[in-house]
């Protein structure tokens, strides 16, 4: 009897440990950077966690001249960390996307974000639009990125 009391409890208290172990070292925070790596979002601006990202304004200068000029959009707060949209516009075009602020708090964000944001970049560009879709794998960041880049889309009256 006494050995079935002292398994029943080792089972009981490895699995509490299993299930309070936690498997993300994320912490949500994010750095400034000239257009690499980013973290993700789901298409339509709704993060996996099933929450839509806070847009916060920006305070970056924006400069135009007769559908011309660079626009940076709202920083988007995703599960990840926020998200931010620069894009150079000519000629009523987009040019050019460079995401500023993209999450980096631990290697794995470093390493998603140094394939998705050169993808969603090029999207961008051939779009001309926000219309552009998520990255597999990278769905926090994708998210956030469409959301700031509609952001400055608006910002530059672009249709």
């Amino acid at each position: 009897m006494r050995r079935i009391a002292i398994a029943l409890m080792s089972t009981v208290s490895g699995l509490v440990l299993l299930f309070s172990y936690h498997t993300s070292l994320n912490q949500g925070t994010a750095v400034a950077s000239g257009g690499t790596p980013s973290g993700g979002t789901t298409s339509g601006g709704t993060t996996s966690s099933g929450t839509t990202p806070k847009a916060t304004p920006s305070t970056a200068p924006k400069t135009s001249t007769a559908g011309s000029g660079e626009f940076t959009g709202d920083a988007v707060d995703t599960r990840w960390g926020p998200v931010q949209v620069k894009i150079t516009v000519k000629n009523g075009k987009i040019t050019a996307a460079d995401a500023v602020v993209v999450p980096q708090e631990n290697p794995r964000d470093v390493e998603i974000n140094s394939y998705a944001v050169p993808i969603l970049t090029q999207e961008t560009v051939q779009a001309q639009s926000a219309q552009i879709d998520s990255i597999s794998g990278a769905t926090v960041t994708s998210g956030g990125y469409i959301a700031s880049l509609q952001s400055a889309i608006d910002q530059a009256h672009l249709a």
